[in-house]
């Protein structure tokens, strides 16, 4: 019985905490949460029949602290999350497994007050094998059903949890154990002390215990919801500081055309000095004049040419950034002219696109950025790709990479490109490859009408 409900349990608190430790780009560590679950089980049949341990209870709380110290051992990050899993852990197991055993006792009395089996003394040890897989079945199921809620309401799974959080989300499970000492405690004075166990209070308790897992779920998705609305205001604030940049960005094409013009108001004198220097065969000076021309011309409207000013502004400022940090830019992107697709939305993707890979091919030896888009019909493509020389883990509910910078703004960037390929009925795909991360971003030309594109 005691290995079989180790067992029982050992498996349901892998089953808690696998979404938690594990993600679709996070294979090498399945076998890790799969040893978790198997540590369990060990330290929770060998904790009991320890020499310094008294009860039950404080045996499966030293469990719960070792378990702790297993998870942080395995996976070095988000420590108060791992804390808020134990203990939300302990408590869901513990509440279930008092209903389980109220519902035991209430069939074990039952079934010994029947007149066959007190004329069966041979089946009461059969009464209890059944009996007590039914505990089991029932503890499992319970517990089952909590944990499949918690982890339904529980969405973002990968966020760092703070201090503060950990307090909230876990006063629920102290108060729902503390609850279940006292009730324990009063119960087993009416079954021992009083020789009588009424069915109306059992009752009474098992309605209490189901409300305490319900509160835990409820406090979980409250909290989820406060998540929620956080990310939905950083989203927000990033997004207005991109609109911030993309003004900057129009800021300064208006002052490249102002420069522009300038530029052809003064062109016909800059010709007419070229034509002198050559009549007058002064063939080096007009070569050096033509070459400060060109210079200057190429400082005024920029040496790319996307064929949008907003993105050719945008391609130069970071083309300048990467090479500041020593990063080889090259660049074969063209704005697609005439096509259904505003210039603010590619800004966008070119502005996040751009900035992560700049960060990331920073830290490698040889570091370049290459950039192309090219159309297949009425399917418009942007492909950014930088040298990478860290590692990726996966969202599992979005399906993209986890930023591992800090701060606020980071981790926004790719779900704003996602933001606006789907506006325009696309997509975004990331392939990582020999050092190597690729960016494939697919607007479809025809896919908006003129009103959603304003």
């Amino acid at each position: 019985m005691p290995i079989a409900e180790a067992s029982v349990r050992a498996y349901c608190f892998y089953r808690l905490v696998k979404p938690f430790l594990c993600s679709p780009g996070m294979l090498q560590k399945r076998g890790c949460v799969r040893l978790v679950g198997v540590a369990y089980a060990l330290i929770m049949i060998l904790l009991p029949i320890m020499p310094f341990v008294g009860d039950a209870y404080t045996a499966y709380g030293l469990g719960s602290l070792l378990m702790f110290l297993v998870l942080c051992l395995t996976d070095k990050r988000n420590y108060k999350q791992k804390a808020f899993l134990v203990m939300v852990f302990f408590s869901l197991n513990w509440l279930s497994s008092a209903m389980a055993e109220i519902i035991y006792d209430n069939l074990y009395a039952f079934a010994e007050r029947t007149s066959y089996m007190r004329s069966h003394l041979d089946m009461w040890v059969a009464l209890y094998i059944g009996v007590s897989a039914v505990y089991l079945l029932l503890e499992f199921l319970f517990t089952a059903v909590a944990i499949w809620q918690v982890l339904r309401a529980y969405k973002n799974k990968r966020t760092d949890m703070r201090g503060r959080e950990l307090i909230m989300l876990s006063l629920p499970s102290l108060m729902g154990v503390m609850a279940y000492q006292i009730i324990q405690h009063h119960r087993m004075f009416y079954i021992v002390e009083g020789g009588e166990n009424k069915a109306g209070y059992d009752f009474l308790m098992v309605l209490f215990y189901a409300a305490s897992v319900i509160a835990i779920v409820v406090v979980i998705v409250l909290y989820q919801d406060i998540r929620a609305k956080e990310e939905e205001n950083r989203q927000a604030e990033f997004l207005a500081m991109q609109v911030d940049n993309i003004r900057r960005h129009i800021g300064h094409v208006e002052s490249l055309y102002q420069n522009i013009r300038s530029a052809r108001h003064d062109m016909t004198n800059h010709i007419v000095t070229l034509e002198r220097l050559y009549e007058e065969n002064k063939t080096k000076e007009a070569v050096a004049y033509g070459t400060d021309l060109k210079a200057a011309l190429l400082e005024v409207t920029g040496e790319i040419q996307s064929g949008n000013p907003v993105t050719d502004v945008i391609l130069q400022e970071r083309k300048k950034e990467a090479e500041q940090k020593n990063i080889r830019f090259e660049t074969a992107f063209y704005y697609p002219n005439g096509a259904s697709i505003n210039a603010f939305d590619v800004s966008v993707i070119l502005h996040n696109a751009l900035h992560n890979a700049i960060e990331y091919a920073a830290e490698c030896e040889a570091p370049f950025i290459s950039i192309r888009s090219y159309h297949r019909k009425n399917a418009y493509m942007i492909e950014v790709c930088n040298s990478f020389c860290g590692t990726l883990e996966w969202d599992a509910q979005s399906g993209l990479p986890i930023t591992s910078k800090p701060g606020d703004g980071h981790g926004y960037g790719l779900s704003n490109i996602r933001r606006v390929a789907r506006k325009y009925e696309g997509e975004l795909a990331i392939d990582v490859k020999d050092g190597v991360f690729c960016l494939s971003v697919m607007l479809m030309m025809a896919a908006v009408s003129e009103e959603d594109i304003e």
